[in-house]
């Protein structure tokens, strides 16, 4: 069994919250090892509404700080990837009729203060909200709230036609997914160590350090690592590894919530988003997706068992339709679903009475009883992870000396390094040094890579020198990038986490793009061997 020596940091989950704490700490000049049983965010992190966004909801929970926070975070976060982030227009329509989830405490001030409204949402409220909303977070590049009229616009084309006015108002997209491994590229580039397919079996404070012990779930062989401290930054599984991998002894714990998307065939035909209010107080986003599609979610259920994989069930897909159907002028039907995900959030169990009332707020705690300290990580959302990351290593700091100060604020992810409006320029240059590249095909390489699209593929010259062509612009030298440098092992890996070219690609494509990383992996056995 291979043993190694002692680092600062043994992180525990390899999902946003794992990789952003281990770039911030590796950035410090902490010596850090990250071990995730999986494929980097193959969990939570991939399956996400892909939204950089303030939580316009959450401000009726009075959520303010955490607001705060988020629309703070989305400009600091544009400037540092504007590849795999950019900022979108969203579309709230309105109604008079429209209500209050009756639970929030928004609705229940309300309910007292102007019973006579009967949970319904008056639309100086709502163009309170949006003008906190702007006002919050010291906007900067992204555009502020506007009033608009649906009556011949492109945006109130698809909407039903009791849908008059509207409010349209700013946040972004991101590819979360994608998010998650170039903070592990990072991390890796300043010095961590990132192990993939490595599951934890057991660790034990032993000598006044943890002593960790793993398993490589491709090859079976186990190693035993040792840290000064411990980050369980495992998502849905952070309350098992207390219980049952660190044997913590804490009353903390992780309230499990399952978050529900279809995607269906292209819906519209402009770039924006739609903000969708339902009878039931709760909300649902429309968002364009991947060019041909559109993205429909989410839900919220309880989820009870960390280790039975999230689906979206008949009942959720139908409750997602229905509530679609009440705004678009043409009826969405299960035909028109050509792929649905679901996803856990890890909530803080805070003791909310609903899935959806239950915060969406971070919580740090320390253990240190034992001599060797862990820290726990709970809840948390994509949008704060890196603010989430600061927090971590200000704890981290307290128990282990020469972490330097913050840093990652001003530092642009692996292939960000462009302005963040910039992107056509990229695209342009892009398709000057690859002049056989079609206009769709390099936007979605720039949108992915940014500046090291033409690394990606391998320098080519001319068209011929990009290897296998799998389908939908995926070719070999893209896929050796991604297993050389983003930790990519299956065809999985590559069409739902890397990009997400599994909603264009066939079964016998899908097929040949396996048995080309199949090889490739065995032949990277025989040079190891």
């Amino acid at each position: 069994m291979e043993e190694s020596d002692a680092t600062d940091l043994f992180i525990i989950g390899g999902g946003i919250n794992g990789c952003g704490i281990a770039r911030d700490a590796a950035g410090r000049g902490l010596s850090v090892t990250l071990a995730e049983m999986n494929d980097l965010a193959s969990a939570t992190s991939s399956a996400s509404t892909k939204l950089f966004h303030g939580g316009l909801r959450y401000l009726e929970y009075f959520e303010f700080r955490l607001v705060r926070e988020a629309l703070i975070e989305r400009e600091t976060l544009l400037r540092a990837m504007p590849h795999i982030s950019w900022p979108m227009r969203f579309v709230l329509p309105y109604h008079p009729s429209m209500r209050f989830e009756s639970e929030t405490p928004t609705s229940k001030l309300l309910t007292t203060v102007m019973p006579w409204m009967k949970g319904r949402r008056p639309a100086w409220l709502i163009r309170l909200g949006l003008f906190m909303y702007d006002h919050l977070g010291g906007r900067k590049i992204l555009p502020g709230t506007t009033s608009l009229s649906l009556p011949g616009t492109p945006e109130g084309a698809p909407i039903d036609d009791r849908f008059e006015t509207a409010y349209e108002y700013s946040d972004c997209w991101v590819q979360d997914s994608r998010l998650v491994v170039l903070n592990a590229r990072d991390a890796e580039a300043r010095g961590a160590t990132i192990l993939t397919r490595t599951k934890v079996l057991s660790a034990a404070r032993e000598d006044g350090v943890w002593r960790v012990e793993t398993r490589d779930t491709e090859t079976g062989e186990t190693a035993v690592h040792r840290a000064r401290m411990l980050v369980n930054a495992g998502g849905p599984w952070v309350g098992e590894i207390i219980k049952d991998t660190v044997h913590l002894n804490v009353n903390e714990g992780v309230r499990l919530v399952r978050g529900s998307h279809i995607v269906t065939r292209k819906l519209y035909d402009h770039d924006k988003c739609y903000f969708f209010q339902g009878t039931d107080g709760r909300i649902i986003f429309a968002i364009p997706y991947e060019q041909d599609f559109t993205l429909i979610g989410t839900t919220d259920a309880e989820h009870h068992d960390p280790d039975s994989p999230p689906v979206c069930t008949p009942e959720e897909r139908d409750y997602l339709i229905a509530f679609a159907n009440r705004y678009f002028k043409r009826e969405i039907t299960k035909d028109d679903v050509v792929w649905t995900y679901s996803g856990v959030r890890p909530l803080y169990d805070d003791g909310a009475t609903s899935a959806t009332a239950a915060t969406r707020d971070y919580t740090l705690k320390v253990e240190g009883a034992g001599g060797a300290p862990v820290l726990n990580v709970f809840g948390g959302k994509i949008t704060t992870y890196r603010r989430l990351a600061e927090g971590a290593m200000a704890r981290i700091g307290e128990h282990i000396s020469g972490v330097t100060d913050p840093w990652t604020a001003g530092a642009p992810l692996p292939g960000g390094d462009f302005p963040a409006d910039g992107v056509e320029r990229q695209i342009f240059d892009l398709q000057k040094a690859c002049p056989f590249l079609s206009d769709r095909w390099a936007r979605r390489l720039v949108r992915t890579y940014g500046t090291e699209a033409v690394q990606a593929l391998g320098s080519p010259r001319i068209v011929d020198d990009l290897g296998p062509d799998f389908g939908a612009t995926l070719c070999g030298a893209e896929v050796d990038w991604l297993m050389d440098k983003e930790f990519a092992r299956t065809a999985e890996d590559v069409l739902w986490r890397r990009t997400k070219l599994g909603l264009h690609l066939s079964e016998p494509q899908v097929a040949a793009l396996e048995d080309y990383m199949a090889a490739r992996r065995r032949s990277e056995s025989r040079a190891a061997g």
